[in-house]
């Protein structure tokens, strides 16, 4: 299996690489869109902001390349809100893959932004191993997606959101599987599988 990680300026790469190492899972880190249309599954992981990220993507055309790939693509943090139609971080505009908007958390007294921490998975449906269900996962962020029609697992802090998503090719995690310990390690191998 060729397995493409996308190179660009938000990508949370390195940890990711050593978690696929981990798993014995060969990989290609790369913008080149022809390696990354020939592989077999793909991953758009990220840390950053939105709109600077949307606008590299754009400058270079990977926001054109990554919605029209048919094989299974897996967005990792930013990546899974990049994926959506809209974000409120900085009124950016993404990729619409998913049709949702991307909203800010807002502070509770007894709950700071970002969420930074572990918390568990309730599943939903679909691609994620039954395992997972109640496993604790690691997150990182200050927007999120709300409850859809498309998500497949959701975390509760401030509200209910989605920690996981899924529509035809495209799946993605709010959270880091790479840093999620064996829950992270089921993630991928979940979509290793699909």
């Amino acid at each position: 299996m060729k397995l493409a990680i996308i190179k660009y300026n938000a990508g949370n790469i390195q940890s990711v690489s050593f978690a696929l190492e981990r798993l014995g899972i060969d990989f290609n880190i790369t913008d080149n869109p022809e390696d990354i249309q020939k592989a077999d599954k793909v991953l758009f992981p990220g840390v950053g902001e939105a709109s600077t990220t949307m606008n590299y993507l754009r400058s270079r055309k990977l926001d054109q390349l990554i919605t029209s790939l048919k094989q299974p693509v897996l967005g990792i943090c930013l990546g899974m809100q990049l994926m959506c139609k809209y974000s409120e971080e900085n009124n950016t505009t993404c990729l619409g893959i998913f049709g949702e908007t991307v909203k800010q958390f807002i502070p509770q007294s007894d709950m700071k932004v970002p969420h930074m921490g572990w918390n568990n998975l309730s599943l939903t449906n679909g691609w994620l191993d039954p395992a997972i269900e109640s496993q604790f996962a690691y997150f990182v962020h200050s927007y999120y997606v709300p409850v859809n029609e498309n998500t497949s697992a959701i975390t509760e802090y401030i509200n209910p959101f989605s920690a996981a998503m899924h529509q035809n090719n495209f799946y993605a995690v709010q959270f880091h599987p790479e840093k999620s310990a064996a829950t992270g390690e089921l993630v991928l191998k979940s979509f290793l599988k699909v």
